[in-house]
């Protein structure tokens, strides 16, 4: 029996829980591994195993450079190879923690020549813009995974959301339109997929997968002898929506495209129940000051904003905008296609020329201003008017690119020049 892996992440704990839960219930040989980051203060990360009747197996993993999320990384693929070779179970449910990105995960997986056939993250529709609005960091609230680790609760939910293809949703009674909306429109060709289906499910409170209890945990440290899987017998009945989507294929290199600022198939225009995205594109570059002095405002107008963009001292660059919770990241993405040699196209992925290709200005190339936001209450007007007063004027795009490159260079320390 061929090994399957599913990755289910998620910031949002108890709807992850639910999700891995329903996996368990209905995919006979399906087992579950989870580090438990919390422990890494006391300097290894808990590694637990379970099947649907409970907890099957412990053990330990040291931390690798004071990093809890390394010890994550260099455990995981063998257990999954013990799981592979024992050849009795036929999904691994990959059950991150908290904080973990499936992104990171689903490539270590697959460079360790194991099959990734689905990730999934787990969202509460209620908590989406509560989450998508904090800016706390990770370690304020004890969600680090290493002592350098600097993301924000925003921006950790941002990249767990968009990056998997398939949304498990919790059936929230504190959802409204309002908050569905929200989730759909941050991550519109994401596959949407209930947690409980028609059958009769309880949901996972209760459930015995769901908890590991201290005592367990000690007999199993206890045990002489190797840890030991089950798998359960197939039963006939038929795989439910989420299940299904777990055994469905995944692409971890079409999945990292999809991410890449180049190519990335951002949201379109979108405007229902309150919930607005608005596309923002142009081929002028940004003023370098003008833009810099307007950032805050810009990015706190709305929960959430993405994108690519060039500044007129830096027309080879190709910028980032990442933005959540009222903070902002920007980073060198690289040069621009148009800035490279014709000789050097040849090495690029055929994903980012066709990107290119569907954008190219004839003066400009694929240089572009093409920034996304969505949010509840969006200002569009407001928000347009403020993104095309940072533009270069008609007197300053006349000037020329010579001129360009000595306006001052106010995003050197963003950029850690």
């Amino acid at each position: 029996m061929s090994l399957s892996v599913v990755i289910v992440g998620g910031l949002h704990a108890d709807a992850r829980r639910s999700a891995v839960a329903r996996l368990l219930a209905d995919v006979p040989g399906s087992v579950v591994l989870h580090h438990d980051l919390e422990t890494a203060p006391a300097g290894t990360v808990v590694r637990t195993v379970r099947d649907a009747g409970g907890l099957l197996a412990v053990g330990e993993a040291p931390l690798v450079n004071d990093c809890a999320c390394c010890a994550l990384r260099e455990d995981l693929v063998p257990e999954l190879r013990r799981l592979a070779r024992d050849g009795r179970t036929r999904l691994a449910v990959v059950e991150l923690w908290d904080s973990v990105e499936p992104k990171a995960m689903a490539e270590v997986v697959t460079a360790g020549g194991l099959t990734v056939t689905g990730v999934i993250t787990a969202v509460d529709p209620a908590l989406v813009l509560p989450y998508l609005g904090n800016g706390d960091d990770l370690a304020e609230r004890g969600l680090a995974a290493a002592a350098t680790d600097q993301r924000t609760v925003a921006d950790t939910f941002a990249r767990q959301l968009e990056y998997a293809p398939v949304l498990a949703v919790a059936d929230s009674p504190e959802a409204d339109d309002e908050d569905r909306e929200l989730l759909s429109q941050l991550h519109p060709t994401a596959r949407q997929v209930p947690i409980a289906d028609d059958r009769s499910f309880g949901g996972a409170a209760g459930h015995p997968a769901e908890q590991v209890h201290a005592g367990e945990v000690r007999a199993l440290r206890d045990q002489d002898g190797p840890e030991a899987t089950a798998a359960g017998p197939a039963d006939g009945r038929p795989l439910s929506a989420l299940a299904r989507a777990a055994l469905a294929g995944f692409d971890v290199e079409a999945a990292a495209a999809a991410q890449h600022p180049a190519c990335a198939l951002l949201p379109a225009e979108a405007d229902a129940h309150g919930v607005a995205t608005f596309v923002w594109r142009r081929h002028r570059p940004f003023h370098p000051e003008r833009l810099y002095a307007a950032l805050e405002d810009v990015t706190c107008a709305a929960a959430r904003s993405r994108g690519r963009f060039w500044l007129a001292d830096r027309p080879d660059t190709l910028l980032h905008w990442d933005a959540a919770g009222g903070a902002l990241c920007v980073e060198s993405a690289g040069p621009w296609l148009a800035a490279l040699p014709d000789a050097a196209w040849d090495m690029i992925p055929p994903v980012r020329r066709a990107a290119a290709a569907l954008d190219w200005h004839p003066e400009h190339g694929d240089r572009c201003q093409h920034l996304v936001f969505t949010s509840p209450g969006l200002d569009r007007d407001g928000l347009a008017r403020l993104l095309e007063s940072c533009l270069l004027t008609d007197a300053e795009y006349a000037a020329g690119r010579d001129a360009w490159k000595r306006l001052p260079p106010a995003f050197d320390s963003l950029l850690e020049v």
